[in-house]
């Protein structure tokens, strides 16, 4: 057995190992060997995998370096016995300069190795196979006929990783697990509070098509305005830990939000709150909020969240954007105040960017509407309406951008038609973004 130099390892200019710097194996001799350290990946801490006397092998782990993103397992390079462990485990090794060899190894010392020989047709037979000594004896031990085996190394070596996967049992399907009860999050913990809630509310349901090719044209030249001219934000709010960049580029939300608020200037009481709403009808009462504090639902990393663009009447649709945007960015590094989550007078959800085109939004206990959108479909659409038997005006049929919209409202205080027709005014403006920008005030 050859008996490697002492394992030693370092934190910072890398973990340090002690090696052999040459192997001589010879039968029944012995021979002088000098000990030389060598430099092992540094990124963190070091985890002692071995213990001093323990016999090694080639390829066995003998120590782990981690840090908090990555860890590397060092394994041994020879064959032999851990002769001494410099540090403790989960001691930190500080930088220093390779640690000095014992004097008894510094000034070398014999070993005998003994070796197992070949047989001339063992010999043979490999060759003229690619694979290391060290790769040949796991064969051998295993039992493996290296021609039989396909090497995955550079020029098709064979390595040892191949050795153990060809003589690996095939996998078993895994067991079939028991069920598992986990306590509801914290973000789960308030949907199930506020939709339960939401759920005693009678509601009812309104559903729309918008044709948004006007719209898209609008947008594109505000795109195009915005790459030459990008727009800075001048907001500053608690929320804001860092300096956002200029919107160059919006999406269709801050459009949408901007004629949603300008509906809401002709019906007032689809952004009203309900109050005193549990003590009967006698004692309920209309609250109309003069802000247009408008949700927008978010899929986050913590769960569903629906901060809201504050003053959204008071504010252009570049402005929105931004506001979209620092919402967005808090939302994705968990950094949503609770102002930017307080005090939403109504919501409108977007799942076009996931995906599906209808969907039912749920109210909020403290709103009296909600709104959804979903994809937006390129679809067959008539370009002129004509009469049924009109054939000096056949119908054209081209592509259109289609949009779904859907809504509900807390029935109690709004009937069928109020809403009908808020939506109605709504759709006008995505139709027709020109008169929503010439009733801007």
């Amino acid at each position: 057995t050859a008996r490697p130099a002492a394992f030693k390892c370092s934190q910072g200019g890398g973990t340090t190992t002690t090696v052999p710097a040459a192997r001589s194996f010879h039968v029944g001799t012995r021979v002088q060997r000098k000990d030389v350290p060598f430099l092992l990946a540094d990124i963190g801490e070091g985890i002692t995998e071995c213990e001093e006397g323990d016999r090694v092998e080639q390829f066995s782990p003998i120590a782990e370096v981690q840090s908090d993103k990555a860890a590397v397992e060092i394994t041994s390079r020879y064959d032999g016995v851990i002769k001494k462990l410099h540090y403790a485990q989960g001691d930190v090794a500080r930088q220093a300069a390779a640690p000095a060899v014992d004097a008894m190894a510094a000034a070398g010392r014999t070993v005998v190795a003994a070796v197992t020989a070949d047989s001339t047709t063992a010999a043979m037979e490999e060759a003229y196979t690619l694979a290391t000594p060290a790769v040949r004896r796991i064969a051998r031990e295993n039992r493996v006929d290296l021609a039989n085996v396909r090497g995955t190394g550079p020029g098709g070596r064979i390595l040892k990783g191949d050795i153990l996967a060809f003589v690996a049992p095939a996998p078993t399907p895994a067991p079939i697990t028991g069920d598992a009860i986990v306590p509801l999050g914290a973000i789960q913990k308030a949907m199930f509070k506020s939709m339960t809630r939401s759920l005693q509310i009678p509601h009812f349901g309104f559903s729309e098509e918008i044709i948004l090719d006007a719209t898209t044209a609008y947008r594109a030249s505000i795109n195009a305005h915005l790459k030459r001219n990008p727009y800075h934000s001048s907001s500053n709010t608690a929320t804001t830990t860092t300096s956002l960049p200029p919107v160059k580029k919006i999406s269709y939300m801050p459009i949408f939000i901007k004629a949603l608020s300008m509906a809401l200037n002709e019906f007032p009481i689809l952004n009203a709150r309900l109050i005193h709403a549990e003590e009967g009808p006698a004692k309920a009462q209309l609250q109309y909020r003069a802000a247009h504090n408008i949700g927008v639902a978010m899929d986050t990393p913590q769960g569903l969240l629906v901060p809201n663009v504050k003053n959204a009447h008071l504010k252009s649709i570049l402005a929105i954007a931004a506001d979209l945007e620092r919402l967005k960015h808090g939302g994705a590094r968990n950094a949503l105040s609770a102002h930017d989550l307080a005090d939403g007078t109504i919501t409108l959800s977007n799942i076009g960017n996931i995906g599906g085109t209808l969907l039912h939004p749920v109210l909020v206990a403290s709103q009296v509407c909600i709104g959804a959108v979903g994809r937006i479909q390129t679809l067959p659409r008539f370009e002129n309406e004509t009469e049924p038997n009109d054939t000096t005006h056949p119908p054209v049929v081209r592509a259109t951008q289609v949009l779904n919209v859907s809504f509900n409202a807390d029935h109690r205080v709004v009937d069928g038609a109020t809403l009908a027709r808020f939506v109605a005014l709504w759709k006008m403006y995505l139709e027709h973004p020109a008169t929503m920008a010439a009733a801007m005030r």
